[in-house]
């Protein structure tokens, strides 16, 4: 794809029988969105058509085969139709089996589309994970799916909210896991996995403030050792290797560090941490991208939301940031990467 062209980005319907194809068609009603990107939509005609008709208006929906017959244009869908059988019967708001595996054969067809290089990235509507385990899928949710589809070993999310930019060491498990998760070999690898993610998006010396896991840091030991024993010597192996990391800063002063633009991102070293910090920031807008991956993934980072599916209330911001920002980094992947120092 020429450097100067809008950046094809595949949108995944998500569960079929959650909020997905409502906030994907509304999105689409949105110019600024079609500026940035050529958006495809991987799913199938007949989500899209419920979708519509819960919103009130269904609209031109132009079927292709390939992503490179689509128009994109404002006012009509470009669809490729996976074709999921057992969908005739879906319900609004119910974990059901083909939901599930219809939700995963739309990544599946994203992820194929994009290692062929017919599309430079995805965004990806929510997935529910019980329906999918209902449905035979092999896989916990989207980050682990395309983590195998792609056979990437390296894989990180990355929250992107304003010019806030949170990683995550760890993210779906107890606080007691993910305490014992804090040693200085995963603090060490996940900066170095950062750092490449960064340099990646044209971000060679990139600037990582290090949350600390106590409060105040520690005090020194006083309330906790982690950042003594573990988290500065994992920090000081990755500034050997040449990773621009600081740390370990107090949590409740590194984000918003961040934000002043003292730091280019954070690392948090649990779920919680970083994801209060960027929802209280701005809920609707805090969006995921998956680093480590061959192509540019961006999700929105709320659920199928089954208590409303149907009605035509859900809100799309977030749907239409991650369509956005899945073109901008996409767009950022396609220049040659800056020499690091």
């Amino acid at each position: 794809m020429s450097v100067g062209e809008r950046p094809l980005v595949g949108i995944t319907l998500g569960d079929p029988a959650g909020i997905g194809p409502e906030i994907v068609l509304k999105a689409l009603t949105e110019p600024d969105v079609y500026t940035a990107a050529r958006p495809l939509v991987l799913g199938d005609r007949l989500a899209l058509e419920r979708a519509g008709e819960a919103l009130g208006r269904v609209p031109e929906i132009r079927t292709v085969e390939r992503p490179a017959d689509g128009a994109y244009e404002v006012g009509t869908i470009d669809l490729l139709d996976v074709g999921s059988p057992d969908l005739d019967d879906l319900r609004w708001g119910v974990v059901q089996a083909p939901a599930g595996r219809a939700a995963f054969r739309y990544v599946e067809t994203g992820t194929r589309l994009a290692m062929a290089g017919e599309i430079e990235a995805i965004a990806t509507a929510p997935l529910n994970k019980e329906a999918m385990q209902l449905g035979g899928v092999p896989y916990l949710d989207h980050t682990t799916a395309l983590a195998k589809l792609t056979n990437s070993a390296d894989v990180l999310t990355m929250f992107v909210v304003g010019r806030l930019r949170i990683f995550f060491m760890a993210r779906h498990m107890s606080m007691r896991q993910a305490c014992d998760e804090v040693t200085a070999d995963n603090v060490h690898r996940t900066l170095v996995k950062a750092q490449r993610a960064l340099e990646r998006f044209g971000e060679p010396h990139a600037r990582i403030g290090v949350a600390a896991l106590n409060p105040h840091g520690g005090e020194n030991g006083m309330f906790g050792r982690e950042e003594i024993d573990e988290i500065a010597p994992g920090v000081e192996r990755a500034r050997a290797d040449g990773v621009e990391a600081f740390g370990p800063i107090p949590g409740d002063a590194v984000f918003h560090q961040c934000i002043q633009g003292r730091w280019d991102a954070v690392l948090s070293l649990h779920h919680d941490q970083g994801h209060i910090a960027a929802k209280t920031l701005e809920f609707e807008r805090t969006i995921a991208i998956t680093t480590g991956l061959p192509f540019i993934r961006a999700s929105v980072d709320h659920g199928t939301a089954f208590d409303i599916a149907g009605t035509g209330v859900a809100g799309a911001i977030g749907m239409a940031e991650s369509i956005r920002l899945a073109a901008k980094y996409a767009t950022l992947v396609r220049a040659p990467a800056p020499t690091a120092r």
